[in-house]
């Protein structure tokens, strides 16, 4: 499942995920408590078309510069439960329902490249 999320002021300025970096990434959002639970639940889905405004968006953007990023160097991981790791992904598909939080996860470089579309966007919507 991929997620593409759209500029609400700019035609064709979009980003795209997949489902293993979104989810680690909604759970990073979740945690800065800025986005209604209602958002969150449509931002879980692909082509809800859920809008999340300019001021949020940037917020979200600012708040992965300045408290996520700091703790992620450029050769470490973060997952779902926001833990970090500097053990690279090697693609190890974990099916034990314990161990399927480490099936997700954000590099450094990801969220860097998301926090600054979500800094210069206008707002986007998730599709």
């Amino acid at each position: 499942m991929s997620f593409t999320l759209l500029d609400l002021g700019a035609e064709n300025f979009e980003f795209g995920a997949n489902v293993w970096n979104w989810r680690t990434t909604l759970e990073i959002i979740k945690s800065f408590d800025v986005l209604s639970d209602g958002k969150l639940r449509q931002m879980e889905y692909n082509a809800t078309g859920v809008k999340i405004e300019k001021e949020e968006a940037h917020l979200i953007g600012e708040k992965i510069q300045s408290e996520i990023l700091p703790k992620l160097a450029p050769d470490k991981r973060i997952f779902s439960d926001l833990s970090v790791t500097d053990a690279p992904d090697d693609g190890t598909l974990y099916k034990d329902e314990d161990e399927q939080w480490r099936n997700y996860s954000a590099t450094h470089d990801w969220l860097k490249d998301f926090s600054d579309f979500c800094l210069k966007s206008k707002g986007f919507q998730v599709f």
